[in-house]
């Protein structure tokens, strides 16, 4: 809590003031800052306690604004486990955010598509997900100061927000898939016999992030939602090298069809 409060503190007297919702950006998904009226942005490395993002995709950046008319923060590039960080490091910012007064939560991500009959450059809204991340960033002796230890999952995500996500789709002509992620360690990509796996055990898509913040989240009874963009296709019959450019490129294209849906919500809030 006092690592917290010192990053709450710093990020007050920097002009961050009640923002109503907290935003995620997650590989390749950074434009959505281009959508705000910019007021502060603060570089994580400045910010007492923050993490610093290492991936060369990920810009680093806190940013205050207004969207939709509402007052938002978004994190401009997120944190991962395969960088190095604790499951408490990468959500650290989720606290900071709720401690700064956000009542919800909008979380993004670049993932690759199990499920056949999903597509790369469709969208997938998360309706569930599977933490294969070997850790929990509850696992903390004195987390029940933070809220209550034993975190209920049956519905991690918000069903309002969800069902809102599904409207705008349709009325925004948007193919929007939905399903559930699987979250892994990384940073290697997955062998043949785990995308066969993944897909037996039930996933749609698989990522390497948002679960730890989603988990996160519920244990500050903190509503979310959240969305894939699907860069890949995990077909292990058909499986190709991958392309990290190649991945970043069709992100970039899918882009404006999730900045329509997070832009439409928040104005719906």
């Amino acid at each position: 809590m006092k690592y917290i409060k010192e990053a709450v503190d710093y990020l007050k007297n920097k002009g961050f003031d009640a923002p109503e919702i907290g935003i995620v950006l997650g590989t390749g998904l950074g434009k959505l800052v281009d959508e705000l009226d910019i007021l502060v942005s603060v570089s994580y490395n400045h910010i007492p306690s923050f993490p610093t993002a290492t991936v060369e995709f990920h810009k680093g950046k806190l940013i205050y604004g207004t969207l939709g008319g509402k007052k938002v923060m978004v994190m401009q590039g997120r944190f991962h486990l395969y960088e190095g960080y604790s499951t408490y490091d990468v959500t650290f910012p989720i606290r900071v955010m709720k401690q700064l007064g956000i009542t919800k939560l909008l979380v993004s991500n670049a993932a690759g598509a199990i499920n056949k009959s999903y597509k790369k450059g469709e969208i997938m809204l998360i309706d569930d997900h599977i933490n294969l991340q070997g850790g929990s960033p509850l696992a903390f002796k004195n987390v029940a100061e933070m809220g209550e230890r034993f975190v209920d999952m049956s519905a991690p995500y918000d069903a309002e927000m969800n069902a809102k996500i599904e409207e705008i789709a349709v009325q925004q002509n948007i193919k929007l898939q939905k399903g559930v992620y699987a979250s892994v360690l990384g940073p290697q990509l997955e062998t043949r016999a785990e995308y066969r796996y993944l897909d037996i055990i039930g996933a749609d898509a698989v990522g390497m992030s948002t679960v730890p913040e989603v988990i996160v989240a519920n244990h500050l009874n903190l509503p979310v939602a959240a969305v894939s963009v699907l860069t890949d296709e995990c077909d292990p019959d058909n499986l190709q090298p991958i392309n990290i450019q190649e991945i970043i490129k069709i992100a970039g294209k899918a882009e404006p069809d999730m900045i329509t849906l997070f832009r439409e919500l928040i104005k719906g809030l």
